[in-house]
């Protein structure tokens, strides 16, 4: 980021290769439209681009690109329920939007009734993941996909370390409870 603050134009170019498709997972968790991901990942990198000059590396780049993610994510989500948009494509076509390294385990050797059994597991998952609260899925999203520790993702959602951690506890016990009766 430091050379795209300088002016490096393939700098940013790798930037947004490293942390696109990260993002798009990112908000898809999130959002679960498709389009509307690729908008938002668009629309971050935009603003990454806009602020290049003002640039302070005081934290990890990659915290800072999801702050900005997270608060656009959060801003889409309001505008979004006083809009009261309705969705026309069907949602099936997002179910397995997933990083193409995640194809792969799909395409090995695994037998048809594993594949049924992995995907009405996942979209078990799924479902409890959507139970929760949006602070808790993002605080979640962040921690166990992404890998944060509790400080980055504080520094992304405006929250302490205390407040972090108690978010993550309410929601590994919404995550049990909803999960229960599955195992």
């Amino acid at each position: 980021m430091l050379k795209v603050s300088a002016g490096d134009s393939v700098a940013f170019e790798q930037l947004v290769m490293r942390y696109q498709d990260r993002l798009v997972g990112f908000f898809f968790h999130l959002v679960q439209d498709r389009s509307a991901c690729e908008d938002l990942a668009q629309e971050t990198f935009l603003r990454v681009y806009k602020s290049r000059e003002r640039y302070e590396p005081t934290a990890r780049f990659s915290t800072w690109l999801f702050r900005i993610a997270h608060n656009l994510a959060s801003n889409q989500k309001r505008g979004a329920s006083r809009r009261r948009e309705i969705p026309l494509g069907s949602p099936a076509g997002d179910d397995d939007f997933r990083p193409q390294h995640q194809f792969l385990a799909d395409k090995s050797a695994l037998m048809p009734t594993r594949q049924l059994d992995s995907r009405e597991i996942r979209d078990v998952v799924r479902n409890a993941v959507e139970e929760l609260t949006e602070g808790q899925r993002t605080a979640v999203i962040l921690h166990k996909f992404e890998e944060m520790s509790y400080e980055e993702i504080g520094e992304i959602m405006g929250l302490g370390i205390v407040a972090v951690k108690s978010l993550l506890s309410r929601a590994r016990g919404k995550l049990k409870e909803s999960l229960e009766k599955f195992l």
